[in-house]
């Protein structure tokens, strides 16, 4: 383009998408159960097919209850940001006018290192379940659970698009569902009534800031 040369009036003009940043306190309804993948089951996922197996190890209930923790720095309990912002999505069901397809691109939660985690709070303990693998085996897991436990939602929404008091309902609506194992919300015949929780307190959320 020359020196002469202007941007003519018919030209298109875009607004920047504005995008702010909500703190969500939130407390658990029911007990949460996390089941991270262990570097044993990845190393099993990734052995050549074929391969012989090896001889079955004894069980270790502490190392398989710790294998499935998602632990942050300071030996903190976290959860995947990402399976909260897949509950909230997966409530658009539950509203009309709103599509999942949208709320992918306009909402997004923020977690802390590199496999993105909010911390959790709560009472850890070590659980013991008979579970159904392969063709209909049984088998023994032990993972964490978690009672009486809370967390805080860094979430990133598009202003433009969806209002602060739609966030929050989102994120009330998301906690029916809930996350990790046996949530009400897990595909058929994995439900139950695990990792539900509500928005902790309305009345004292503040939208933080403009993001970007």
């Amino acid at each position: 383009m020359s020196d002469q040369e202007t941007t003519p009036e018919s030209a298109l003009k875009l607004e920047r998408i504005g995008v702010r940043r909500i703190e969500v306190p939130i407390q658990g309804v029911t007990p949460l159960i996390a089941h991270a993948w262990s570097e044993k089951a990845r190393a099993m996922l990734l052995a050549p097919s074929g391969q012989p197996r090896k001889k079955k190890e004894a069980r270790d209930p502490d190392g398989d209850f710790n294998a499935a923790r998602y632990i942050l720095p300071g030996d903190r309990d976290g959860f995947p940001a990402v399976a909260f912002k897949a509950a909230m999505v997966g409530a658009a069901r539950l509203f009309d006018g709103v599509t999942m397809t949208a709320l992918k691109q306009w909402l997004f939660v923020n977690g802390e290192g590199p496999q993105q985690l909010v911390p959790i709070e709560g009472v850890r303990s070590r659980r013991e379940d008979m579970v159904r693998v392969g063709m209909g085996s049984a088998d023994i897991r032990w993972r964490p659970q978690y009672d009486d436990w809370s967390a805080t939602l860094l979430i990133d929404f598009v202003a433009t698009a969806i209002a602060p008091e739609s966030v929050l309902a989102l994120v009330d609506a998301a906690g029916i569902g809930g996350v990790g194992e046996w949530r009400p919300s897990s595909p058929k015949g994995a439900t139950g009534s695990y990792g539900r929780f509500r928005v902790a307190d309305v009345a004292g959320i503040n939208v933080l800031k403009a993001v970007g």
